[in-house]
């Protein structure tokens, strides 16, 4: 295997690392939308089923309303009979029906009422469910927006990516691209690992043989790692590799230091600002001492004259 064919191999894992990361931040703005319209679709939600329990009020409305006209034409018509029987039996009968047909006119239309406040109310409810889908609508849409422009975004650099890939393997070797794509078919993602210095391969660290160090650096084999099956290159080539999973790595660590150097920075003003009122403390207290030791230096004097007066 030539430098050229390691290059290749490096450069290859280095597309598909910044492809699986593309496609992650995709993945990622899933559960970010589902979250932005959770509010919006519950109510939603809730409006869907007001409407298909409306629907159904409104088929029972329609069925009480034909059942309450037959009933009303029958009850006319018994109305008509009784007025033409010719025996008691038949008047029994005709006023034993007619009350029947009365009595479930009646049902049939306070169901017939019910069912019309019920509509009312959902009717009610759906305008309200209405204007709160809208609000939420207007309060999530500019989020909304923005999450779907960067996963647009993303997804057309991921097919500039794809592309670019699909054009880097037609330059390649095609047996060791089979060797390559047969590796990372399993799932994995590396399939190129450094040599160390030590003589390990990076990926599994497991020392790998001198005679196969040997032929890493110097043949033109695909040497492939005993322990985990990975290609080996030198160490220059992993250094690019390493070098693009750092770059991938967010810089929070570094945002995080700052706040540590300025803590650090502020104690020694702080211990500086401690020392001063300790020195100024020093400071006053020879002088306190001064001003102590003049009052025993003035009554040293006056016990001479009290003994002069004395001797007088």
């Amino acid at each position: 295997m030539t430098e050229q064919d390691r290059s290749n191999l490096v450069e290859l894992q280095r597309i598909d690392l910044k492809i699986l990361a593309a496609q992650q931040r995709i993945r990622e703005f899933d559960p970010l939308l589902e979250e932005v319209e959770q509010p919006a679709l519950v109510l939603e939600s809730d409006a869907e089923k007001t409407r298909a329990r409306l629907k159904e009020l409104n088929l029972e409305e329609r069925q009480l309303e034909l059942n309450v006209t037959e009933k009303r034409e029958r009850q006319k018509k018994l109305d008509e009979r009784s007025g033409s029987v010719r025996n008691l039996r038949e008047e029994a009968a005709v006023s034993a029906e007619l009350e029947m047909v009365k009595r479930a006119l009646q049902n049939d239309e306070q169901e017939a009422l019910s069912i019309l406040d019920q509509i009312r109310r959902m009717e009610g409810r759906l305008e309200e469910l209405d204007e709160a889908i809208t609000e939420a609508r207007a309060f999530v849409g500019p989020r909304l927006e923005e999450l779907r422009s960067g996963c647009d975004t993303a997804e057309k650099e991921l097919d500039a990516m794809e592309q670019d890939r699909e054009n880097f393997v037609d330059t390649m070797d095609a047996v060791e691209l089979r060797l390559y794509e047969g590796i990372r078919r399993g799932g994995r993602v590396t399939a190129v690992a450094a040599l160390t210095e030590d003589g390990a391969c990076s990926h599994c660290f497991g020392i790998i043989p001198p005679q196969l160090q040997n032929e890493v650096r110097h043949g033109k084999a695909l040497i492939r790692c005993e322990g985990c099956g990975v290609i080996l290159t030198v160490t220059e080539h992993g250094d690019e590799l390493a070098g693009v999973m750092e770059a991938e790595e967010p810089a929070e660590e570094e945002a995080a230091e700052e706040p540590a150097e300025e803590e650090v920075a502020e104690e020694p003003a702080e211990e500086e600002a401690a020392e001063e009122p300790a020195e100024e403390e020093a400071a006053e207290e020879p002088a306190e001492e001064e001003a102590a030791e003049e009052p025993a230096e003035e009554e040293v004097a006056e016990e001479p004259a009290e003994e002069e007066g004395e001797e007088d």
